[in-house]
């Protein structure tokens, strides 16, 4: 009798946590035909199994990871709420002490394992060991009756035949199976018309465009020694661009007392960066919590949300339901500092939390109640210096904002490594509980057209310039970086075009100044997602075919607002909706290319994370899809 078969397009990480629930969840929903007619599940990636493509080992040494160890995990464990079976294993922290061998790494990696401690960053190819054992272990652990098979190859399109979905592949034949995963990660997408225009206008003039992508796959050689370079963008992959540029060019960084002191090789160019914000994200944490875990959710659980979406579908995220997200984030925060730091609040915690819950957030008996209790503003939390951390900061040229800039960003460090200002972490571990369920809201479809165009995508970009920002040690590099004149900030609120055969810029913060030329610009930044400019063929066939559908946005007037380019989904399981509204039976994706965006494949022990719950959800749907399994006899 022939296997029934799953086929997973992507090997990364989201598709191995999806292997590991559709194991663990093989025994009940597929029963006795494990046994008798078996299972297959195929992976198809042209990258290593377990690491993909983001995670691949063939990248610099010098990449760290934005996680710390003891942050990192692919397994299940007792604080998952999910209807499978929680399957508990090694966190990365817990398998560089228990189950990884120094003596069979090359030496670097050995060196570096050797090293690692649960506060560490670990470098990107050290994490990418982690993720091909943990794949090794998937497999270890199968059900009897169930089987892995990878294929190094690129998915080039799907098909269907007499019910049989037909997985076609880069030079070989078509793979058949029952039901097929899209788990590919990121989309690649073509440039904008906005970003076309520009690269245009660059390539006539003689000028050097680097479009946003994955900063591992520029071609950094076509930037020279010396020259000025324009970079748009301050996030992770501005951080990648640093690290590539100067310490990947021979550049080293020497301790000189408190500060680090930039060593250059000369083959360094001088960067010259903004963004919207002007800043770098947020340094990470580097201290635990004093007072444990806050009891969370406590202002944003589902039964909240759930009440909002009764009383006003659809929702507009800012005005309903941003206020509870705040009070939750800021309840986060003012539990570690008055349990963790007693001596500086002015109040007790227990009467201060019991009027907390009565007011409103934004309200004037709110902001008496925090003034009254917490005596230092440093100790209070403001969400507008955390979402525009440079506002107000202007200067007449380049060389004057230097040191203003720099003194907010070194400011933000401080307290990111101080264990003084544990209260960021309380508001972090808050707002994890609040992104989730946020993400929840958002998928099922309950937000008004306008607040996904806009409220969604602020707080995306909020939630990402405070949670996932670079580790403390970039951020000092950074600094050494500017006070050598290397990296030079540019201030919030970038513009660029191009004028007479140069690229011209200046921002918000430089209100009257001369622009700033250069004859190279790098958009530091992932593309953004577009199913209708995708380069996959895969996916692009797919919606040729009209069999997946891109997440547009109409207003309630009929006014379209434009789309997320992002794949629509049923937010349950993640079944793909064609373009008539359909939804296929046997086809789902998973992942940041789909309207569904749960968090990271990967995520932090003990949190209930809800990209675990949903890997759950979605491979317990692939299982009941197949013609064999028990659900189905039932």
């Amino acid at each position: 009798m022939t296997p029934s078969s799953i086929v997973i397009v992507g090997a990364g990480p989201r598709g191995a946590g999806l292997l590991e629930r559709i194991a663990a969840n093989a025994p009940e929903l597929y029963g006795p035909a494990l046994a008798g007619r078996g299972l297959d599940v195929h992976l198809i990636d042209p990258y290593p199994a377990g690491a993909g493509r983001i995670w691949r080992a063939e990248q610099s040494p010098l990449l760290a990871m934005n996680s710390m160890a003891a942050d990192v995990t692919l397994f299940t464990d007792e604080t998952v709420q999910c209807e499978g079976p929680i399957r508990p294993g090694p966190s990365f922290w817990e398998w560089t002490r228990d189950h990884a061998d120094p003596d069979a790494m090359e030496p670097a990696l050995g060196a570096e394992l050797r090293a690692v401690t649960a506060t560490t960053f670990p470098s990107r190819r050290l994490q990418s060991v982690y993720l091909e054992w943990v794949f090794g272990e998937l497999v270890a652990r199968l059900p009897d009756g169930m089987r892995v098979h990878v294929h190094r190859r690129r998915a080039t399109g799907l098909s269907e035949e007499r019910g049989r979905q037909l997985v076609h592949l880069d030079g070989a034949p078509p793979l058949p199976a029952d039901t097929v995963v899209l788990a590919s990660g990121h989309l690649d997408a073509a440039m904008p018309p906005d970003e076309l225009a520009l690269a245009g206008r660059a390539a006539e003039q003689g000028l050097r465009y680097l479009p946003p992508e994955q900063t591992t796959d520029t071609d950094l050689s076509v930037i020279a020694p010396g020259e000025t370079v324009l970079v748009r963008g301050m996030g992770l992959a501005f951080i990648d661009l640093v690290v590539l540029l100067f310490e990947g060019r021979g550049g080293r960084f020497e301790n000189d007392g408190d500060e680090l002191r930039y060593v250059p090789s000369g083959a360094e160019p001088v960067l010259v960066a903004g963004s919207p914000r002007g800043a770098p994200y947020h340094s990470k944490t580097h201290y635990g919590l004093r007072a444990g875990r806050p009891p969370l959710p406590r202002f944003l659980p589902r039964a909240a949300v759930d009440a909002i979406v009764a009383a006003h579908a659809p929702v507009d995220l800012r005005e309903q339901v941003w206020p509870l997200m705040a009070k939750e984030i800021a309840w986060g925060w003012y539990h570690e500092l008055f349990l963790g730091h007693p001596d500086r609040v002015a109040l007790p915690w227990a009467g201060f939390a019991e009027r907390f819950a009565e007011h409103e957030w934004g309200s004037p008996a709110m902001a008496e109640l925090i003034t009254a209790g917490v005596p230092d503003p440093v100790d209070r939390i403001n969400f507008a210096a955390l979402d525009r951390p440079l506002d107000g900061v202007t200067a007449p040229d380049l060389a004057a904002l230097q040191p203003l800039v720099r003194e907010r960003i070194a400011e933000d460090l401080r307290q990111h490594v101080d264990p003084a200002h544990t209260p960021h972490l309380g508001a972090f571990v808050a707002m994890l509980s609040v992104y989730a369920e946020i993400s929840r809201l958002a998928g099922t479809g309950v937000l008004s057209a306008r607040s996904r165009a806009v409220d969604l995508r602020w707080w995306n970009g909020f939630f990402n310039g405070v949670a996932s920002g670079p580790p403390g040690f970039r951020v000092r590099q950074l600094l050494a970086l500017s006070r050598a004149g290397f990296v030079r900030f540019l201030g919030a609120g970038m513009w660029v075009d191009v004028v007479d055969g140069r690229f011209v810029a200046g921002s918000a913060s430089l209100p009257g100044a001369e622009p700033l030329t250069a004859d190279v610009l790098v958009d530091a930044r992932l593309p953004e997602p577009s199913v209708a400019r995708t380069t996959d063929p895969l996916l692009a066939s797919l919606l040729c075919e009209g069999a997946i559908s891109e997440d547009v946005l109409v207003d309630t007037d009929g006014t379209l607002l434009g789309s997320t380019g992002l794949i629509r989904v049923r937010h349950a399981d993640g079944a793909l909706v064609d373009a008539t509204g359909a939804v296929h039976p046997r086809r789902f994706a998973v992942g940041p290319h789909t309207a569904v965006k749960p968090g990271g494949a990967f995520t932090r022990p003990g949190m209930n994370a809800q990209s675990l719950r949903y890997n759950d959800a979605v491979a317990r749907a692939v299982l009941r899809s197949l013609p064999a399994s028990a659900a189905a006899a039932a």
